[in-house]
C-alpha cells in the first residue's frame, strides 16, 4: 500500500543518510543529499552530491545502478532530501528519475527552499512515479543533518554554532585572560575539523588582538576542499596589518565587521590590505542581525563562533544561537575576575532563559564535550 514502508525501505533510507555525508564540507551552500536505487530485495546502485557543482546523489546513484549494469527502470529510488525540479549547477534530479523510469520515489527530509518545496515530488506525481515522504526517525536525522542548508533556506542567514572550552567552575580564561589550553589536544583537533565543515569562523576583536589567531582548518584528516571564511567583529576597525589573519589572505579571506563610526584610515588601510569590510549599522544584537545577513547574502551557511563571550553574548541577546558545542575540561579556575562564557543582556530571570531542545554528550579525551540544539531549522 502506498504510504506504507516495510524494514527494506527504512534500511535504504538509513543507508541515504550515511551516503549524504560523503559530501560534508564540499557542498556548501547546497546541501548534503545521498541516494539509492533498489529494485524488490536487490540493490542496484548509490550515491551522495560529493562536490559543489558535481552531480546531484540521484543522477550519481543511477549512474552507479548503469555502471553495475542494471537498468534502473521499475526501481525504487530512496532520498535524502525530496528531489530537485529546478536547473542550478546541474539540471533537474527529477528529469532524471522520470528519464530512468524508476516506479518509486521515498524521500526523507522537504526542502525549505522556495525554487523547491514539493515542486519536485508534484513533477514525479504527474509523471506517474509513485511517491512517498517518510515519516520515521531517519527523516528527524535528515533534517538535523542540513539544519545550515534549512536555515539560510528559511531565514537566509547561517546557522550559527558557537564553540568554546570552559573549566568546571565555568570560566573560559583566567583574569589575567589567558585560555591556552583549557581544552586538551583532542579537542581542538575536533575544532579544526569543525573549521572545515563551516562556511565561516568568527571572533571579536578582542580575541582576535589578545590571541592572533590563524582561525584555518589545519591537520584535519579529510583534507577541506576550501577554507572558511575568517569574520572578525571590530568596531573600531583595529585589526593590525600585522596580524596573522592579515598575513594569511592568501590561505583564507578576512571579513571585519566595523561600525559605523570606526575611523576612516584604517578602514582604508585594511581594505588596502586585501581584508573585506562590512560596515554594520547599530551595537550588539543589531550588529549580529546585519552581519548575519549580509553573510547570508554571500552564501554563508553556517558560521562557526569561537569566541569571546561579549561576542557570544550579543549572539544570544539577537536570538542568534542555533547550536552550542562546549568542552568542559577538568580544571578549577576561580578568581572574581576569571571570564565568564556570556556576557550580553542575558536573560533577566530563570524563567526568561534560553532552553535548549536537546543536549547530548560525549567524552573527547580528557574533556566532556555538551552538545545542545537551541534551535531547529
Amino acid at each position: 500500500m502506498a504510504g506504507e514502508l516495510t524494514e527494506r525501505d527504512l534500511l535504504h533510507l538509513q543507508r541515504t543518510v550515511e551516503l549524504a555525508e560523503g559530501g560534508r564540507g564540499r557542498v556548501s551552500p547546497n546541501p548534503l543529499v545521498g541516494a539509492v536505487i533498489a529494485r524488490d530485495d536487490g540493490f542496484l546502485g548509490e550515491g551522495f552530491h560529493a562536490e559543489l557543482g558535481g552531480l546531484h546523489a540521484e543522477r550519481a546513484a543511477l549512474a552507479d545502478a548503469r555502471d553495475r549494469g542494471h537498468d534502473p527502470a521499475g526501481a525504487t529510488a530512496y532520498v535524502s532530501l525530496e528531489p530537485c525540479a529546478h536547473l542550478g549547477r546541474q539540471p533537474p534530479c527529477t528529469d532524471a528519475l522520470i528519464e530512468a523510469k524508476v516506479a518509486r520515489v521515498v524521500y526523507l527530509a522537504d526542502d525549505p527552499s522556495e525554487k523547491a518545496s514539493g515542486r519536485g515530488p508534484a513533477l514525479l506525481r504527474e509523471a506517474g512515479i509513485e511517491v512517498t515522504p517518510a515519516n520515521s526517525s531517519a527523516a528527524a536525522t535528515a533534517r538535523l543533518q542540513n539544519q545550515p542548508f534549512r536555515k539560510h533556506a528559511r531565514s537566509g542567514r547561517p546557522l550559527v554554532i558557537l564553540k568554546s572550552a570552559v573549566s568546571l567552575d565555568g570560566r573560559t580564561a583566567t583574569g589575567s585572560g589567558d585560555s591556552r589550553w583549557i581544552s586538551g589536544a583532542e579537542s581542538r583537533a575536533l575544532v579544526h575539523a569543525w573549521r572545515a565543515d563551516a562556511d565561516a569562523v568568527a571572533v571579536g576583536i578582542g580575541t582576535a588582538l589578545a590571541d592572533d589567531p590563524l582561525l584555518t582548518a589545519r591537520d584535519v584528516v579529510a583534507a577541506p576542499s576550501r577554507q572558511p571564511l575568517r569574520v572578525v567583529f571590530d568596531s573600531q576597525a583595529r585589526l593590525p596589518l600585522d596580524s596573522a589573519l592579515v598575513g594569511s589572505l592568501s590561505e583564507a579571506p578576512v571579513l571585519v565587521i566595523a561600525g559605523a563610526d570606526a575611523p576612516g584610515e584604517p578602514l582604508a588601510a585594511l581594505r588596502e590590505a586585501g581584508v573585506d569590510v562590512f560596515v554594520a549599522e547599530g551595537r550588539g544584537a543589531d550588529v549580529v542581525s546585519a552581519a548575519l545577513a549580509e553573510l547570508g547574502r554571500r552564501g554563508v551557511t553556517s558560521l562557526l563562533l569561537e569566541g569571546g563571550a561579549g561576542l557570544a553574548g550579543s549572539f544570544l541577546d539577537a536570538g542568534e544561537i542555533d547550536e552550542l558545542r562546549l568542552f568542559v575540561a577538568p580544571i578549577l579556575v576561580g578568581g572574581e575576575n576569571a571570564r565568564p562564557l556570556l556576557t550580553g543582556s542575558g536573560a533577566g530571570l530563570i524563567a526568561e532563559a534560553r532552553r535548549a531542545l536537546a543536549v547530548e554528550h560525549e567524552r573527547v579525551g580528557d574533556d566532556v564535550m555538551i552538545h545542545a540544539r537551541i534551535q531547529e531549522w
